[in-house]
């Protein structure tokens, strides 16, 4: 059903979630994995670089620990998954992303906004919605270790049969 996943990771809880979201449907369909990490480039990013000379270089450092997190959690799953660490708006970045390795589906996780915050950021939900060329899964789905451990075991039981 699906052969090319890419899963948006940015280290949250949420992301954590929907990389194990992502993980599991992979092993299911025998897809291939691409991560990405989108570092915000607005003016917040460009303010704090003119009162603190090298916040840029040192966002960007931690955005790529958070990159390289997700590739080894993912290679010890047994993907071999390629990762990218790009800077813009982030629902633009992962609908360009998922073009370009012509993905099946995109998965990104779910994190809850009050009215304000939506307001102000906007809705990538809607622009990812609008946008891309393939399925959306949005991930709210937060399970315990042993449960994703159970549901890893039974993927990967199936994969083999």
């Amino acid at each position: 059903m699906y052969r090319r996943i890419l899963l948006a990771f940015d280290g949250s809880v949420e992301g954590r979630a929907a990389l194990r979201e992502g993980a599991l449907l992979a092993k299911c369909c025998g897809a291939e994995v691409f991560l990405l990490s989108v570092v915000g480039g607005g003016a917040g990013v460009r303010m704090a670089e003119g009162a603190y000379a090298g916040a840029v270089a040192t966002h960007d450092e931690h955005r790529r620990a958070i990159l390289d997190e997700g590739l080894e959690r993912l290679k010890q799953l047994g993907f071999h998954a390629n990762g990218r660490l790009v800077t813009g708006e982030p629902a633009e970045e992962i609908t360009a992303a998922a073009k370009e390795i012509g993905a099946d589906l995109v998965v990104v996780g779910h994190r809850r906004q009050s009215l304000l915050e939506r307001w102000w950021s906007g809705s990538s939900g809607a622009y990812l919605s609008e946008r891309l060329d393939c399925s959306l899964l949005i991930s709210r789905n937060i399970i315990s270790d042993q449960a994703f451990a159970d549901a890893l075991r039974r993927a990967e039981a199936a994969a083999v049969s």
